[in-house]
C-alpha cells in the first residue's frame, strides 16, 4: 500500500486554506465578521499561547452557520477537483491511503470522486467545527494510521512537508513532493 500526504502532495495547494477562502467569497456577509476572531486565534498559536487545534476550531466555527455543509464541500470540490496532481492520477492504486491534517468532512468528497478509499484525517464536527480527538499532522498521523492498519506495511510514503518524517520512517521507500517533482526522502 502507497499512503499519500494530501495538501501539497497530491493537492496543488492547501484545501483548508481554499476552502476558508472560498467561503470568504461565496459567503462575505457569514465570515467577515469572524475574521478578527481568527486573526487572533492565528496570532495566538503563532505565539504558543492556544494549541493549533484550538485554532482550526475558531477558523471553522462559521460551520454551526451553514445550512448544509455538505452541498458548500461538493461546490467547493466542483471548482478545485482540477487540483488533483497529474503524477498522482498515473499511479494511483485501489489500495491507496491519504493522510492528512485537513478536516476529514473536507477531504471524504474528493477521495469519493478520485476514487480513493482510505481516509484519515482530522475529525472535525462539520455542524460546529469542533476537532474530535487530535489534529492529524506530525507525531499524530503514525498513530491513526496504525488504528486503522495495526499490521500493514506500506510501501511508498509521499509528503511535501518535513513535519511527516514520523510517516517516512514508517515506510519501505519515502518521498518528498515538490510541485510535480518527486524525489527520495533522506531520512
Amino acid at each position: 500500500m502507497n499512503v499519500y500526504d494530501f495538501d501539497g502532495t497530491i493537492y496543488d495547494g492547501d484545501s483548508t486554506v481554499d476552502f476558508l477562502i472560498y467561503m470568504y467569497i461565496k459567503h462575505p456577509g457569514l465570515m467577515i465578521p469572524r475574521l478578527p476572531g481568527q486573526c487572533l486565534a492565528a496570532l495566538g498559536y503563532k505565539l504558543g499561547r492556544i494549541p493549533k487545534e484550538r485554532m482550526k476550531e475558531c477558523f471553522f466555527s462559521f460551520l454551526s452557520k451553514i445550512p448544509d455543509t455538505q452541498t458548500a464541500v461538493s461546490d467547493f470540490w466542483d471548482k478545485k477537483e482540477g487540483r488533483i496532481k497529474g503524477w498522482y492520477k498515473r499511479q494511483q492504486r485501489e489500495d491507496d491511503v491519504i493522510i492528512s491534517a485537513s478536516p476529514e468532512f473536507l477531504l471524504k468528497e474528493i477521495c469519493k470522486r478520485q476514487g480513493i478509499r482510505h481516509l484519515i484525517a482530522t475529525r472535525m464536527d462539520e455542524n460546529t467545527g469542533k476537532i474530535t480527538g487530535k489534529n492529524c499532522r506530525g507525531e499524530e498521523k503514525p498513530v491513526r494510521f496504525r488504528e486503522v492498519f495495526p499490521e500493514e506495511e506500506i510501501e511508498g510514503f509521499y509528503s511535501d512537508h518535513p513535519s511527516d518524517c514520523y510517516m517516512a520512517e514508517m515506510a519501505r521507500e519515502a518521498y518528498l513532493v515538490k510541485g510535480e517533482e518527486i524525489s527520495p526522502w533522506t531520512l
